[in-house]
């Protein structure tokens, strides 16, 4: 039981499936919904404070390489995050902080606690207030998918 937990952690970290791939994997392999999902949730937002303070950097250096098919992407990254920054920060100076929960807290793929980060790092937006937004996020994301998998996933049991 302890490797289906540890997978299950594991799991969670991983970009684009997280948490959302998480909790039904644990239902699915019966799993406590409760314990899977607070290790889940631990897992999912471990890599969030690495990810606020060096992705951008990762994607500064990264525009300087050698290799144009990477520094192609790094500037293109710094581009796309820049001329959304002036719109989104321009129309939701207030809500900010409850659209990234948002964004986060709908169990959508791609729309997880590593997305909502990095955008929040691009948006030079305040670590804590951002921190607490995608935790929130993240366990409203935890509580759909686990409703939906334990009424789903529990017929193939």
């Amino acid at each position: 039981m302890l490797v289906k937990y540890l997978i299950v952690f594991l799991v969670s970290m991983v970009p684009l499936i997280e948490l959302r791939g998480a909790i039904p994997y644990a239902v699915l392999f019966g799993l406590p919904l409760v314990p899977s999902y607070i290790i889940a949730i631990v897992g999912n937002m471990l890599p969030v404070p690495f990810i606020f303070f060096f992705a951008r950097k990762v994607l500064e250096w990264g525009k300087d390489v050698k290799w144009s098919l990477f520094a192609n992407f790094c500037k293109w990254c710094i581009n796309k995050g820049e001329k959304g920054k002036e719109k989104l920060l321009a129309k939701s100076a207030n809500g900010i902080y409850v659209a990234l929960f948002l964004f986060v807290g709908i169990p959508l793929p791609g729309t997880g606690a590593w997305t909502g980060t990095l955008a929040a790092s691009f948006l030079d937006l305040d670590f804590k207030k951002s921190v607490i937004s995608v935790v929130c996020g993240v366990i409203l994301a935890g509580i759909i998918m686990g409703l939906v998998s334990g009424g789903v996933l529990s017929i193939f049991r």
